[in-house]
């Protein structure tokens, strides 16, 4: 035991509670020190923070470290309170006439608003709010607290406000650009500039966390030509046409809808230009990849035509395999002027895989394949010096088209009109729709041309003519033509000759000119044949020569004379004989 505790005549125990008794005293005088110091601290009208301790009736009890606890209506909170919640209250007494202590939740919130407010103002920090009701130039915004804040139309979206009355009743955050609260409150606020900074954060975060590859999810915003843009939190995704599906896309309309939400793959990221490519085709394999797996060349395949153009028609073999039939390709008979006089647009056709480029991604198709080439047996079927009757279809001005069966027309020359007749125009020995008698006279199958002729349907007269009148012989004929160097002569069978100026006179007197002039269509004349080529129609005569023919003719007769008794008198003749002796 302790000496002092054996000349205090204590025992341990008495010890312990005298101990205990004084730490008691202590406390309490300890207590009430930092209380009576907490009472010259606390000021009325000063804003502190409590505790709820107690919540009874309608009344919350808090605990503001004073002599006793204050009381507030639970009316004055937004959301309901629980024990041991920390809040914000106003000191209005320190005690009242009842001893108690007078604290205003209310009130806190009202200096506590003005506070952040000014704060936020200064720190440029967004602050929440709820635009009430559209007002002249733009909308009437509650700020909480009574307060209310003007914003601009102008500065109530990102996009033009064509409808006011969607935003009304909007939560949302703003910016404080003005801010006068002594007198009459005068508040402007901002939501356009929070939304371009929460744009850009969102933006930023998506290029700093989404991978090349990586699946999103967006809402089809707008279309335009050349695809959709698409929403995706604020910033624009583009969704280009060639990505919207492997096979061909005419209209972004035909694929996605307007304001339908869709899964999509970002193909492409450019943080500089903040662009973003996005696409729907990617969720499944290139078709391509499997081409040669399906499709061979020579195959006859069926696929649904989707674009003309002036140089043929795209067709798709399925979705993303689209190939090209050229307009040479589209008939073996009909030279094709135009792709929409043979196919239509979305109707379904049957072709022929001519060829293919993987790596371009291209199909050459033929349409005329699928059916067998007329042309491959048109000299068995046509065999020249075939005769019939067919139909002119076409007239130029060197022959007549004459069609022979759909799709194959055979020409006819206008040198193969006639044998005699130079046929200059011949509109003007044919008409279209007349039928006439035609002959098979050439075919060239590898050209595709077959030639007809008339004339070859007679005997050539030009060769009857060789053979009946060769040079020197005499012709009668009719004058047929006047030129400037001669006459046309048109004799037996219809063949014409010319005589040549210088070859219409004996008469060394006259001029070849003045002997033209004496001569006119219709004239009767005799002449000599002085050539003949009948391969190349071509005759020439001479009255000339046939003046000398005359001429020498008298002479023979003079110099052969009947002398009565049955002899000749040849003079010349006679002393021709006498000089011989």
């Amino acid at each position: 035991m302790d000496k002092m505790e054996v000349e205090a005549g204590l025992k341990p125990q008495d010890t312990n509670q005298g101990t205990l008794a004084v730490e008691q005293k202590a406390d309490q005088m300890q207590l009430q020190e930092e209380y009576l110091k907490s009472l010259d601290l606390a000021e009325e009208g000063q804003l502190v923070e409590g505790e709820v301790i107690q919540i009874a009736n309608d009344h919350v009890f808090v605990d503001v470290n004073l002599k006793s606890e204050g009381k507030i209506p639970v009316s004055e909170f937004t959301a309901p309170p629980q024990i041991g919640d920390k809040v914000m209250v106003i000191l209005v007494m320190k005690e009242d006439r009842h001893g108690e202590v007078v604290i205003s939740k209310q009130k806190a919130d009202v200096k506590l608003f003005w506070k952040n407010l000014r704060q936020a103002v200064q720190k440029h920090l967004p602050v929440e709010a709820v635009i009430e009701k559209s007002v002249k130039g733009g909308f009437d915004v509650y700020m909480g607290q009574d307060a209310h804040a003007f914003l601009p139309i102008s500065q109530s979206d990102i996009q033009k406000v064509d409808k006011p009355e969607k935003l009304v009743g909007l939560k949302t955050y703003v910016y404080v650009e003005r801010l006068h609260s002594e007198g009459k409150q005068n508040i402007v606020v901002n939501r356009r500039k929070w939304l371009e900074e929460e744009i850009e954060r969102k933006r930023d975060a998506f290029f700093a966390e989404t991978p090349i590859g990586g699946d999103v999810v967006g809402i089809v915003k707008s279309f335009t030509s050349f695809g959709a843009f698409i929403d995706l939190g604020g910033f624009d995704g583009l969704l280009h046409l060639n990505d919207m599906s492997w096979g061909h896309v005419n209209r972004p309309k035909d694929f996605v809808k307007r304001g339908l939400e869709i899964k999509l793959k970002v193909i492409r990221l450019d943080p500089v230009e903040k662009r973003i490519n996005l696409s729907i085709k990617h969720f499944t394999d290139d078709p391509w990849v499997h081409f040669e797996e399906k499709f061979h060349v020579n195959d006859i395949v069926k696929g649904k035509v989707t674009k003309l153009t002036d140089f043929g028609a795209f067709i798709e073999l399925e979705e993303g395999i689209e190939g090209l039939a050229h307009i040479s390709e589209f008939s073996w008979l009909r030279k094709v002027q135009k792709p929409e006089d043979m196919v239509t647009i979305g109707t379904e056709v049957e072709c022929m895989i001519l060829g293919y480029d993987l790596q371009a991604g291209r199909v050459s198709l033929g349409l005329k394949q699928v059916t067998a080439n007329p042309w491959t047996t048109i000299e068995e079927r046509y065999p020249v010096g075939t005769q019939f009757a067919r139909k002119v279809v076409k007239i130029t001005n060197a022959g007549a088209f004459i069609e022979l069966e759909e799709g194959i027309d055979g020409f006819l020359h206008a040198d193969d009109i006639s044998w005699t007749k130079k046929v200059k125009r011949p509109a003007s020995e044919l008409q279209v729709g007349q039928e006439v008698e035609v002959m098979i006279i050439g075919v060239e199958k590898d050209k595709r041309n077959i030639r007809l002729g008339i004339k070859q349907l007679t005997d050539d007269p030009w060769r009857s003519f060789a053979s009946a009148y060769r040079q020197g012989s005499l012709v009668e004929g009719e004058v047929s033509s006047v030129t400037d160097f001669g006459i046309f002569v048109r004799v037996a069978s219809g063949i014409e000759g010319l005589i040549h100026k210088s070859n219409l006179s004996e008469n060394s007197n006259e001029t070849p000119d003045e002997a033209l002039r004496r001569y006119k269509v219709g004239d009767k004349i005799k002449a000599i044949v002085i050539e003949i080529q009948p391969e190349r129609q071509k005759a020439a005569f001479s009255i000339r020569d046939y003046q000398r023919k005359l001429q020498r003719d008298e002479v023979s007769q003079y110099m052969a004379t009947d002398g009565g008794d049955g002899s000749t008198y040849n003079p010349f003749g006679n002393l021709l004989r006498q000089k011989g002796e």
